[in-house]
């Protein structure tokens, strides 16, 4: 048995089921050991998009995903989504081939591409220790929560297994997959200072972030909430996690609405549950006012206080945190935030659809809110969304609900455009119990399309909305009103509508909410082809996070 082939039973048997990538002359028999195995595979067009279908992937799937890459060009070529995954502490794992030689034109420092973007290098390094590693790559990318590059040198991948390393490797698949991350648990004084905030507390305010996605995360903190009484918030990330709960403010940051700002300003305690409390999540601290107390929870102590100054930091699982302060605290619940001027503001006025707006819609071009609101009544409630970059972005992720956590995916670390197709890619093969929804701006759209063949291919009964402005309209919105040319980032009318039905896709253009009947069609019927719907959406105005979002550059 080749050292290609041991590695990929390997990582099969360690639990590494579901592999995305394009194969050259490099991953070919690696890849192919991996399908032998059991493993899925799924083709992408390119390499970028390939990275970001994994992460998705690895994110709604709570599973450690493979990118399966060629040597130098095929690996290269993934970086961007590769970083995404890296800043966004994904457990992944990137496999790549390698040449060691200097002369070969493939040849790259690749373990320098990996630590430029924060993933972890590793190697396979003789044929005699291969499935060790492998196995080792696996456990280090699930228990630390990291993106793993394991390289693979062509020329060790080559040799033969010897006897004694093969019997190991039978064995190994013979073994049950690396145990799951242990919960940190946290310490008795630090529940205790906890606790004692939370008793002060008269307005206190939960955020969840992405570690509060646990199975059990939400019961916890919706328990200690209502005991303290406390609202509930979410990051960006995590939203959905507390979708139908009346006390939910839904995000914090950039994309709250008027009312969940006010309420959130004016906290008199913040608690940071697995949350960063980074400059989105918290205005760049405007959302905090001067008097009140900060407080973070997380399992990884360097996170604490990495982002802002915060009075206590606890380090600690967000479930099993929420759980010992339960157990320690009295039994009486307080009324804290949760009045009944509180709850009725909250069903009055924290959703954004709710909001009342000027209509800015044309003969020839729709309001992106309007947009929207109707999409969100017509499809599905039971769906996954995913959510590209740009202008456009706060629309869809704040208009259109979601069901929970594992709802809505957003590739947004990095702040890429052109990962919002492959994005939902790859939440739609984690969860194929919903429909899928990718929302694009025209720019990412353009840039991806090539995944609309995999869309296709795979026959995924997808619905792609492009929020077109024909332009790269962050930019328009930000440099125009100073008076800068903007021809470098305004582009002519594009019939994407077009574009897809040459990929396979049924396709409609809208610019008045009366051309959505054939999305109401689309919905009733087989779906036995994906949508994309051309929106023409105005563009008179920016979004009204994107001043925001530009004081982060």
């Amino acid at each position: 048995m080749k050292v290609a082939e041991a590695v990929g039973r390997a990582l099969c048997a360690a639990g590494v089921c579901q592999v995305f990538g394009v194969v050259g002359s490099g991953n070919f028999h690696l890849t192919n050991a991996m399908v032998a195995a059991g493993a899925r595979f799924v083709a992408a067009r390119h390499e970028g998009g390939a990275a970001t279908m994994a992460d998705a992937y690895a994110r709604i799937s709570g599973t450690v995903a493979a990118l399966s890459v060629h040597q130098g060009p095929g690996l290269t070529n993934a970086m961007t989504g590769v970083a995404e995954a890296a800043k966004s502490r994904t457990p992944l794992l990137v496999l790549a081939a390698e040449v060691t030689e200097p002369r070969s034109n493939f040849h790259v420092d690749q373990d320098a591409l990996a630590r430029a973007v924060g993933a972890v290098p590793l190697r396979i390094t003789s044929a005699e220790l291969a499935v060790e590693q492998a196995r080792a790559a696996v456990e280090r990318a699930l228990h630390e929560r990291r993106t793993v590059l394991l390289n693979l040198p062509l020329r060790v991948q080559a040799l033969d297994v010897p006897e004694g390393a093969l019997a190991q490797a039978v064995q190994a698949e013979q073994t049950t997959p690396p145990r799951e991350r242990t919960a940190v648990e946290p310490s008795s004084d630090d529940v205790a200072a906890l606790l004692q905030v939370l008793e002060r507390a008269r307005r206190p305010v939960f955020v969840a972030g992405r570690g509060a996605r646990s199975p059990g995360g939400r019961a916890a903190l919706e328990a200690l909430a209502e005991r303290c009484g406390a609202l509930l918030a979410t990051s960006a990330v995590a939203r959905g996690l507390f979708h139908g709960n009346p006390w939910s403010l839904d995000v914090s940051g950039g994309f709250s609405s008027p009312l969940t700002a006010e309420l959130i300003g004016a906290a008199d305690v913040i608690v940071g549950w697995g949350c960063t409390l980074n400059m989105w999540t918290m205005r760049h601290g405007r959302l905090i006012g001067a008097d009140t107390t900060v407080v973070q929870v997380d399992d990884d102590a360097s996170a604490l206080g990495a982002q802002r100054e915060i009075r206590l930091g606890v380090t600690g699982d967000v479930e099993l945190t929420a759980r010992r302060a339960l157990e320690t605290g009295g039994a009486g619940e307080r009324q804290g935030y949760r009045t009944a001027a509180t709850a009725e503001a909250i069903t009055a006025r924290v959703c954004w659809r709710n909001v009342p707006y000027e209509d800015t819609s044309s003969r020839e071009r729709i309001d992106p809110r309007t947009l929207s609101i109707a999409l969100d009544d017509i499809l599905p409630a039971e769906r996954v969304i995913g959510v590209d970059s740009g202008n456009f972005m706060g629309y869809p992720t704040m208009y259109l609900s979601v069901p929970d956590e594992n709802g809505f995916c957003f590739t947004q670390a990095f702040q890429s455009i052109g990962l919002g197709l492959a994005t939902t890619i790859g939440a739609a093969l984690a969860r194929p119990d919903r429909l899928a929804v990718a929302a694009l701006g025209d720019g990412g759209a353009m840039m991806g399309a090539v995944e609309l063949d995999t869309v296709r291919r795979l026959g995924l009964p997808m619905v792609v909305v492009v929020y077109n402005d024909d332009a790269y309209g962050a930019e328009v919105h930000h440099f125009g009103p100073d008076g800068y040319p903007l021809e470098t980032v305004e582009f002519p009318p594009t019939d994407i509508a077009a574009v897809a039905r040459g990929y396979g896709f049924e396709a409609v253009t809208v610019r008045a909410r009366t051309d959505l009947k054939a999305v109401e069609d689309w919905v009733a019927g087989p779906r036995s082809a994906p949508l994309l719907i051309d929106a023409k959406v105005t563009r008179d105005r920016g979004a009204w996070w994107l001043e925001e979002a530009f004081r982060g550059h």
